[in-house]
């Protein structure tokens, strides 16, 4: 729960709770069979420095998230505020998905080199990438690879423009 929107090693988790990866497997595959996470693949099309074997997990409800670490402090108090602003914006895009029965898929990028998307959207043959901030203040570019290599269009949301990235 402290990773939210982290790459995951299921291999690292268990020894961290000192049980085997099987196991680990099992639990958050009943959380996901629960609705309680969900899990977000790397994009790829096998380009030799793009990370694709990691997934990423993520919360349907922030709420829940916050009561499993304990956190209930305010917004402007958080330092996990950035983290908490992207499972938002991607477990509501997730749900209308659902609920519309898109036939989107959903992913991650990053390279070993660092660069990152937070959230690739593929539909109909063309990609989307988009990039969450919570501090819109800060000047932000993203990584040109991405949408030079796949032709997509790319977006950063933030406070100002997010109502249109979770309703589709």
């Amino acid at each position: 729960a402290l990773q939210i929107g982290s790459e995951v090693s299921y291999t690292e988790l268990a020894q961290t709770i000192n049980v085997d990866k099987n196991t680990v497997n099992k639990y958050i595959d009943i959380l996901q069979k629960g609705y309680i996470v969900f899990k977000l693949g790397g994009f790829s099309r096998n380009l030799r420095n793009e990370i694709k074997r990691n997934k990423k997990i993520y919360f349907y409800d922030n709420g829940v998230r916050n009561m499993i670490i304990g956190n209930f402090s305010p917004l402007e108090l958080r330092t996990d505020k950035g983290a908490l602003w992207e499972n938002f914006l991607i477990s509501e895009r997730i749900k209308q998905i659902e609920y519309k029965q898109s036939l989107s898929h959903t992913y991650f990028w990053r390279t070993k080199q660092q660069q990152e998307i937070d959230f690739v959207e593929e539909n109909n043959g063309k990609i989307y990438g988009y990039e969450f901030k919570w501090n819109n203040k800060k000047k932000i570019k993203l990584p040109k690879t991405f949408t030079k290599t796949y032709d997509a269009e790319s977006k950063i949301i933030d406070r100002n423009n997010f109502r249109e990235f979770v309703v589709i």
